[in-house]
């Protein structure tokens, strides 16, 4: 192992290959930022460049360019509520209220603190743990993975405003009913498509993110004539400080510790990915948030930016394991750099670090220098990047009507999904007067084909019987700690009534009028 880790030590900091990281995150970050781009597309962008390079020098740069997208994916989710990818939707949930908030600045070092922290911790788990993960990733089933998904939706009380809670439920069964559009996996059979041949391959998620947050935002904006508001003439000291206290350090530390650990696992598992990872991580920290801060989720939360961003870079690093280890790509992004790797007659696989240890080590070392190069690269960017928002609305509001429709349109250059777009726009609009969230449909939307999947491929092994629910540890395990995480907010509620709720509110206040 040692001997592999000096070869890719001495492959990553090789000038030219330093040079790679540097050129592969600063495209990354600049084609993230565009709104409905990603990471898919910017490393699909990569692959003709990478046919004159080595093997280690190509898989290097397009490392560099994922998770610069991933990182710079965050940029515009914050600023203007226009995801740059998917996995970075979360992350406009309180990132774009801060900014609202005239604490652009703040919202931005944040994410850039959360997701170098995210990325490096999840590069020091891979360079020790990448053999062992493999087997631990190998061990989960499809039953675990639907009780896994299941353990997912639970969280959709982290989405849910103060008495939204039902509101929450409908839409996560919306968003469960999006997920069944298109083609069954099992059967082949097409369902709910109306014999339309654009619906055979289901609802592009990038397409219901973009038109629910970045198209409905700015017909809101219209609605309430906030578009016609003459901006103020902004300097950068009214686009907040970055700096962030000591108290705000102490209060996201532990959520960037936990969130980055538990993305790079959630990372790990094949097909999971940094876009489910976000979410996951996000509900988590809620959940666990005490009262006094859970109620700022949604609204600007610092926890809300840290969770998302630490989760889905640590994500993006783990979806590594897999393809390197087993020759399983993670995520989609990692889909696109197998076919690489399969190019350039390298198999990933058990034996890609005996056999090339160069490219499997390198690649694994290099994603630290990656993530500093982010670092630095961003901050000193971040008082620049936050003049868009000085951009007067009448014109950033179809400057980001252009990306958001240009960027769904060129990743499958069908018109029939700015069509959809613009349909589901006007539903999400329609759902935003009465109140309803539209964060937890998008969670059972991506929880919902995943889900389904595992569950009939684990009904088909047991014979269509349900007892594949407690035949495994694992899955046992899950379920009922989903189970606990269900019937929690019940106990909460009999507490109170039995007056444990009262007496802690009232120790609380006699305290503080000690303190006062």
């Amino acid at each position: 192992m040692w001997d592999g880790i000096t070869t890719g030590l001495s492959t990553a900091i090789m000038p030219f290959n330093i040079m790679m990281v540097v050129v592969g995150c600063f495209a990354g970050t600049f084609i993230g930022m565009l709104p409905g781009l990603g990471p898919i597309s910017a490393v699909a962008l990569m692959i003709p460049i990478t046919y004159s390079l080595d093997p280690a020098s190509g898989i290097i740069l397009m490392a560099g360019v994922y998770y610069g997208a991933v990182f710079g994916g965050s940029t515009s989710s914050i600023l203007i509520n226009a995801p740059g990818c998917s996995s970075t939707v979360v992350t406009a949930f309180d990132g774009y209220p801060m900014a609202q908030k005239r604490q652009a600045g703040k919202a931005l070092a944040l994410a850039a603190y959360s997701s170098f922290t995210g990325g490096t911790i999840g590069a020091i788990i891979l360079l020790f743990a990448a053999p062992a993960l493999a087997t631990v990733s190998l061990s989960f089933q499809s039953a675990d993975y639907f009780a896994l998904m299941v353990l997912g939706l639970t969280a959709v009380s982290a989405f849910a405003g103060k008495g939204q809670v039902l509101k929450a439920m409908a839409m996560t069964v919306f968003g469960l009913m999006i997920a069944t559009v298109g083609t069954d996996v099992i059967s082949g059979a097409p369902r709910f498509t109306f014999g339309n041949l654009d619906l055979v391959d289901g609802v592009s998620f990038l397409l219901l993110a973009m038109a629910t947050f970045a198209l409905a935002e700015v017909v809101m904006t219209v609605l309430k004539g906030q578009h016609k508001e003459e901006e103020p003439d902004m300097d950068m000291a009214s686009l907040g400080s970055m700096k962030l206290s000591k108290e705000e350090i102490k209060e996201v530390a532990p959520t960037v510790a936990r969130s980055s650990i538990f993305g790079f696992i959630v990372g790990v598992l094949p097909g999971a990915g940094a876009t489910i990872a976000s979410f996951l991580a996000y509900g988590l920290e809620r959940n666990l948030a005490p009262k006094r801060l859970k109620e700022q989720f949604g609204k600007g939360a610092l926890r809300g930016l840290a969770a998302p961003e630490s989760a889905n870079n640590a994500a993006s690093t783990g979806s590594f394991v897999p393809l390197l280890t087993l020759g399983i790509p993670g995520s989609g992004t990692t889909a696109i750099m197998l076919g690489a790797l399969i190019a350039y007659g390298i198999q990933p696989g058990p034996r890609l670090f005996i056999d090339n240890p160069d490219v499997f080590w390198s690649v694994i070392i290099s994603m630290y220098f990656g993530n500093l190069v982010l670092l630095i690269l961003n901050l000193p960017l971040i008082p620049y990047i936050s003049r868009l928002l000085v951009i007067p609305r009448p014109i950033l509001i179809p400057l980001i009507l252009f990306f958001s429709i240009t960027g769904v349109y060129l990743v499958s250059f069908n018109t029939f999904d700015i069509n959809m777009m613009v349909l589901i726009t006007v539903v999400a609009i329609f759902l935003r007067l009465l109140d309803f969230p539209m964060a937890p449909m998008l969670l059972g939307f991506i929880l919902g084909g995943i889900m389904e999947n595992n569950l009939s491929r684990s009904m088909t092994i047991s014979d269509g019987s349900l007892s594949f629910l407690w035949e495994r540890p694992m899955t046992l395990s899950i379920i009922s700690i989903s189970i606990f995480v269900l019937i929690l907010p019940l106990i909460r509620v009999v507490l109170e009534k039995m007056g444990f709720g009262a007496k802690a509110s009232e120790t609380k206040v006699q305290v503080d009028r000690n303190d006062g």
